[in-house]
């Protein structure tokens, strides 16, 4: 007699039911927002303490100096407080979508468990520095065994602190060595799979070259799938007529990544179009984003396929982890109805959430020639475009500038 296995389906809803007891955690962190509101009225009741004693000439320096220590030590217990809300909340509940924000905290962006442990470890060191120093101050009134005590108590903590972060070290690069900043195969495309192979060849032997090859933002524009290499500062503008080159190192400042911005570059071909995009692409993983590229032809490819796999959905959800894409000779190859209404799934999903760069020979007026309808192309266009720095790069094909008395055919008439 066989034994029933269970149904995948009710494995998933298990799962999915466990996962969601997460929100269980979310009254604690309210808690402890409230406990922080309860800080706040110590910190001012312990200031006007202060104050009332200093304008009544009751309050000698040892004094003062106690009071403000109280002041210092609730103030860092807030800090605690509020890493513990905001960094255990994004870590154990959901995420609070911060990413662009120009206050998050530089720590809350890599935050995680281990981060999390290490970062309260040291802050109760500090806690426990500012207790022991309001005894030394108040010498005199503390017991000689409250001192010792509180002295090999506040070493006890140091020496947590110091075994949590030298754990972290081994298990941060554990995990930056699973999952590091490399999207999952499946996103790759052929060359990038060629390459992947390669570097797994040569790691073993490599050491982190001086130049910073090793480093975070390498492997970020190493896992970008970019055909090569473009440097902002390599770019000639000497052949072009527009834009103004302030527009273009405007844009090298990448900010509008953060603030989920799109870049459309228009131009004929050999006006720099997809050496800006890359360019722009490689200054985007130095500031610390992740970055995809693929020609409009392979991002087509890529759709198509996790379509037909059923997972089209996951595959828009997993490309969130990318605030940057861009999408490379839109136009060169007209796109299927499936794979337009695909492509305009993707920039749809994007809109106002991350950022595209798109590339295109092409006027806005002409991507029905691409899409192979108008309405599916106005409807890409315009939620591309609302939020978006447009650059028509006017001027002569940078590979057939030097042909001295070869006729190329202009492309400003076509309606930029």
């Amino acid at each position: 007699m066989s034994r029933s296995a269970s149904s995948p389906s009710t494995i998933t809803t298990i799962g999915l039911a466990l996962f969601a007891t997460r929100w269980l955690q979310a009254p604690l962190y309210f808690g402890l927002v409230a406990a922080q509101g309860v800080y706040v009225y110590k910190f001012f009741n312990e200031l006007w303490h202060l104050v009332d004693h200093v304008v009544s000439g009751q309050a000698d320096e040892t004094y003062v100096m106690l009071a403000v220590l109280k002041l210092v030590d609730v103030v860092m217990i807030a800090n605690l407080l509020i890493m513990v809300i905001v960094g255990g909340y994004e870590t154990f509940v959901s995420r609070i979508g911060l990413q662009g924000h120009r206050d998050q905290p530089e720590w809350l962006s890599h935050v995680n468990s281990n981060v999390l442990k290490v970062k309260l470890a040291t802050a109760i060191v500090g806690i426990s520095s500012v207790h022991l120093l309001q005894m030394f101050v108040d010498v005199h009134h503390t017991p000689r065994h409250d001192l010792l005590w509180g002295t090999v108590i506040h070493m006890a903590f140091i020496a947590s602190a110091a075994i949590l972060a030298y754990m972290s070290g081994p298990m941060a690069a554990q995990e930056h060595k699973g999952h590091g900043e490399r999207e999952p195969h499946h996103l790759m495309l052929p060359r990038q799979r060629d390459r992947r192979k390669a570097e797994a060849a040569q790691e073993a032997g490599m050491a982190e070259e001086p130049d910073g090859r090793g480093s975070a933002a390498e492997e970020r524009i190493q896992a970008a799938g970019f055909p090569a290499r473009k440097l902002l500062e390599m770019f000639d503008d000497g052949h072009l007529r527009a834009p103004e080159p302030q527009a273009i190192a405007r844009l090298g400042k990448v900010d509008f990544v953060p603030r989920k911005v799109n870049v459309v570059l228009l131009g004929a071909p050999g006006t720099g179009k997809t050496h800006l995009a890359i360019a722009l692409g490689v200054r985007a993983c130095q500031a610390g984003h992740r970055v995809l590229f693929g020609t409009a032809a392979e991002w087509a490819d890529r759709l198509r396929e996790a379509k037909a796999a059923g997972r089209f959905a996951k595959l828009l959800a997993e490309l969130d982890a990318y605030p940057l894409l861009i999408v490379d000779e839109v136009g060169y190859v007209p796109f299927d109805d499936d794979t337009a209404q695909l492509f305009f799934r993707l920039v749809s999903h994007r809109y106002e959430r991350a950022s595209v760069i798109v590339t295109s020979d092409r006027p806005f007026a002409r991507w029905d020639e691409v899409f192979g309808d108008g309405g599916i192309a106005s409807a890409t266009v315009d939620r591309l475009v609302h939020h978006a720095e447009v650059l028509t790069l006017e001027g002569e094909s940078y590979r057939s500038r030097r042909l001295d008395g070869t006729a190329v055919t202009g492309w400003g008439a076509q309606g930029y």
